[in-house]
């Protein structure tokens, strides 16, 4: 499933959020340029690229493919739903059964008419102080959509927020917690609070690299230090999470290179090991995606 090279496990190649956020921007679309940044990502590297756009945030499995194939990375596609208030109105009449086969239906044969697979289920989303009742249906969903298909799941926490209120609905199920990914971590700049969900089993996600308007990248350094310190770096993930037109380098954006160009190189200026990068971006994700034997 994956090839041989880097992993980024939280991008989005086309997104559309603009109608519900009210602003363009919010429509990544720009498709030209998006194809001369994944192409410098490629030199630098990458081979792979989970794209987490789902069902109701604009995906065009079309398009990610036509991109994917002009780069030569491989682009990862999902199936689920966001959150409130970016989810379908049938998801509030639907059974979660209902919702699982969907999910289901797009893993074993297929998105939206075409061959391609999903191959993870996410991003699965909590609003920002709570878990709504619609958004619980969904997590339940998911995890039916695991159960039968072994699909493993990435989630979207608001600004790092409930990730342990996640880990608590998945744990209710039995779900392997080594199947899933927490997302946006990085945002909450909580230590101890990263570390428990790390030490649960899960994969925690450092995927706002660069978004230093939410957390300085500082943060994000003097935790990774801590997590390498404490050998709990095998279950970590990195990517920016890529959402906006303003996000891209010909906007004057981080850019989808900015992890290679510029964090890595703070990062191993501030003591990280390289062989821990490896890990992170290659050994990891093979493990998550069930290609590697986990031996945590």
């Amino acid at each position: 499933m994956l090839a041989d090279g880097y992993t980024l496990m939280h991008e989005h190649i086309h997104i559309d959020l603009s109608k519900v956020k009210n602003n363009v921007d919010c429509r990544l679309d720009c498709r030209e340029e998006t194809v001369a940044e994944l192409k410098k990502l490629y030199a630098k590297g990458v081979r792979n690229i989970t794209e987490v756009t789902n069902i109701g945030m604009g995906r065009d499995v079309r398009y990610v493919a036509s991109v994917a194939c002009e780069t030569g990375i491989n682009i990862l596609c999902a199936t689920g739903f966001y959150k409130e208030p970016f989810l379908p109105e049938y998801i509030y009449e639907k059974s979660e059964r209902d919702i699982a086969g969907i999910m289901i239906k797009e893993i074993t044969e297929g998105i939206d008419d075409t061959e391609i697979k999903a191959s993870i289920i996410g991003e699965i989303g909590s609003s920002e102080n709570a878990i709504s009742d619609i958004e619980k249906k969904v997590f339940n969903a998911a995890i039916i959509a695991h159960k039968e298909t072994g699909t493993p799941i990435t989630t979207h926490t608001t600004l790092g927020k409930l990730g342990a209120e996640q880990i608590a609905l998945f744990k209710k199920q039995n779900v392997d917690l080594g199947r899933i990914c927490i997302g946006h971590l990085d945002l909450s700049g909580d230590m101890d609070y990263i570390l428990k969900i790390l030490e649960s089993g899960a994969y925690v996600e450092f995927d706002t690299i660069g978004k230093n308007n939410y957390m300085p990248d500082d943060v994000r350094i003097s935790m990774l230090l801590e997590i390498e310190k404490r050998n709990l770096i095998d279950r970590m993930f990195f990517s920016m999470d890529i959402t906006r037109k303003s996000n891209m380098e010909h906007k004057g954006g981080i850019g989808y290179c900015y992890l290679f160009d510029t964090f890595i190189k703070n990062l191993l200026g501030a003591g990280f090991k390289t062989s821990s990068i490896e890990k992170i971006l290659k050994e990891n994700p093979k493990k998550f995606y069930g290609q590697t034997e986990d031996k945590h």
